[in-house]
């Protein structure tokens, strides 16, 4: 009979990457690792005596373990002891809350000043402080409030109060580019001294308290990053995390979940948690709670009745709403206009010769798709030029070939002759209107090549213009603000959707045109309907669209969305925002009783 070894019979902790926990055994425990290993669906060989996990799935079911025939030989590094301490802490608390038995160490939102130690001075809200007690009471936390509730102030007085008592000394910071001003400014206005901080631009401050990134550079900066959070206890904050919503399966999502067992505490701030459905959320609550977030996800929405989702997931973030920041509302219409014959033949053409492609099963083809549809329901002339290196990532696409002798091709040649976009026709008309009343607007189109037309067309009203390539964005945005000549502001979502206040000076926004990015849109809304507001202003919203178009399937696709996320975070302004009230256009000079005559007409052609 063969004696027990003494010593470790199983050793865990992370692999190189911190996304995946090494199991190693010795050459007496070999057959119970591979048993061991099979038990996890994740589960593969190394070698011998070595088998990897999925870090998720190895946290969801640490029971397993249970089975492991030597309990006292099992030794686990530590960082993947203090990350397991840590999620199944934050679960049982977030369970006895549902069971209404209170929870020890709940922190009381009364007691929130006197925990954020003698160097903070920053004023805090009511739902500021409620939001921060919430956030204490677990280790590691997501802020899904709206834009202009503070979720920048509430997240740095997180890590003030963490720092008081020696949880966390230093604070990495990943957000986009547009938020770097946010946080230069929150960190010296809410301390009296000043945090340092690093803006990672060029080489790290090694003495940085705050080291700030943004999303693009964090894959090649890993590395450093890595090094920079085990160095000291730290806490990572993700700012506009929506951004990481694929999870492992996109760029920003790999790196954040590779860097988030380094830090001590973990916080995500969005809000906008859940733009194309629970999958998003799954993969945010994924980084916050390792093998905890994403399963509470799926079981919560598995029945498929939200409410009791909402009720489920509710302990897991903090939520300030519009309501609660008692703005007035929001008057959000869409319009549809009509495309002209030439304009609808072209649209039915391009329609017709996508229908019977072989790109169907072809994600990326069916983007592209897509996106010439949404070109052609805006201006046709838009399919014959090529991207511009300014256009978003996404929306870089080379002209559309169509070889010459076609119908399709004679229709487009004499287009621009012919007919003018209703769709500009209608943008101009209200801005010309609003122009009159004295009210600035902005206006949010897709395609950089699209904002330029509508530039030249709005010369009279001296256009303020921000893309990827303007060089002068602050000067810009500057003019819209305080030149009573420039009285509209043209940009697109991918461009200015963020980190921007226009609330003051600009109560009016038309969309040219929506793509199927909800988080977006509801971003984007957000410019002008924020914290500040005075309780009279009058915020008007409109949507343009064509009929019998992609637009009309955007909007259903955006309207379902939205019901999603209004019923998952329990916001009713969200659900609201879903359900558009439909206006009469005005640049085409119908009264509605010949736009309902008009659709009677055309129903059913396409």
């Amino acid at each position: 009979m063969t004696n027990e070894p003494s010593g470790t019979s199983l050793h865990l902790g992370f692999d190189e990457t911190h996304t995946r926990v090494v199991l190693r055994t010795t050459e007496h425990h070999q057959p119970d690792l591979v048993q061991l290993a099979a038990r996890f669906r994740t589960g593969g060989q190394l070698g011998l005596l070595s088998a990897s996990v999925a870090l998720d799935d190895f946290l969801a079911n640490l029971q397993v373990l249970g089975d492991w025939p030597d309990p006292s030989g099992v030794e686990w590094s530590s960082a993947l002891r203090k990350l397991a301490t840590g999620v199944l802490q934050d679960a049982r608390t977030v369970e006895t809350r549902l069971a209404g038995t209170g929870s020890v160490g709940e922190v009381d939102a009364d007691d929130v000043p006197s925990l954020l130690g003698d160097n903070w001075k920053g004023e805090l809200s009511a739902f500021q402080r409620r939001d921060i007690a919430k956030l204490l009471s677990l280790q590691h936390g997501a802020n899904f409030s709206v834009p202009g509730a503070g979720k920048t102030r509430v997240a740095l007085a997180v890590y003030a109060a963490q720092k008081a008592v020696g949880h966390a000394r230093r604070l990495l910071v990943v957000c986009p580019k547009s938020a770097y001003d946010s946080w230069r400014f929150e960190t010296a206005e809410c301390l009296t001294h000043a945090l340092r901080v690093n803006v990672l631009d060029g080489s790290l401050d090694q003495w940085a308290e705050v080291l700030v990134v943004n999303y693009e550079r964090l894959d090649r900066s890993l590395s450093m990053l890595t090094t920079w959070l085990a160095a000291q206890p730290s806490m990572i904050i993700l700012d506009e995390a929506h951004r990481m919503k694929l999870g492992a399966r996109g760029t920003y999502g790999a790196a954040c979940m590779a860097l988030g067992p380094h830090a001590d505490r973990r916080l995500i701030l969005t809000g906008t948690p859940a733009p194309n459905g629970s999958k998003d959320l799954e993969n945010l609550l994924g980084f916050v709670w390792p093998g905890h977030g994403q399963q509470t996800v799926v079981r919560a929405v598995a029945g498929g009745d939200l409410r009791q989702a909402s009720t489920v997931l509710r302990p897991l973030f903090t939520r300030t709403t519009k309501q609660e920041l008692g703005l007035p509302p929001v008057d959000l219409g869409i319009r549809y206009v009509d495309m002209p014959p030439l304009h609808d033949e072209i649209y039915s053409s391009l329609v017709g010769g996508m229908s019977n492609g072989a790109a169907r099963e072809d994600l990326s083809a069916l983007g592209k798709t897509a996106l010439r549809l949404l070109m052609a329901a805006t201006s046709p002339a838009l399919l014959l030029e090529g991207a511009t290196k300014y256009e978003p990532l996404a929306y870089q696409l080379p002209p559309l070939e169509i070889p010459p002798g076609g119908s399709l091709y004679s229709k487009l040649q004499n287009l621009p002759d012919h007919e003018l976009s209703p769709k500009y026709k209608e943008a101009v008309a209200i801005i010309a209107e609003n122009a009159a009343a004295g009210r600035k607007t902005l206006v949010w189109t897709t395609f950089v090549r699209s904002l330029t037309t509508l530039e030249r067309m709005l010369g009279k009203f001296s256009p303020a213009v921000v893309y990827g390539g303007t060089p002068d964005r602050e000067e810009q945005i500057r003019r819209f603000r305080d030149d009573p000549a420039c009285m509209v502001l043209i940009s697109n979502p991918a461009t200015l959707g963020e980190g921007i206040s226009l609330h003051h000076h600009c109560h009016d926004a038309v969309y040219v045109d929506r793509d199927f990015m909800a988080g977006r849109f509801l971003q984007s809304l957000d410019r002008i309907h924020r914290l500040g507001l005075a309780p009279d202003t009058e915020t008007r919203v409109t949507v343009l669209a064509v009929r019998n178009s992609i637009d009309e399937v955007v909007a259903a696709r955006l309207e379902q969305k939205l019901a999603f996320m209004g019923q998952i975070l329990d916001d009713p302004t969200v659900q609201q925002l879903a359900d558009l009230e439909e206006e009469p256009s005005v640049a085409a000079g119908l009264a509605p009783s010949d736009i309902e005559a008009l659709l009677s007409h055309l129903g059913g052609n396409r």
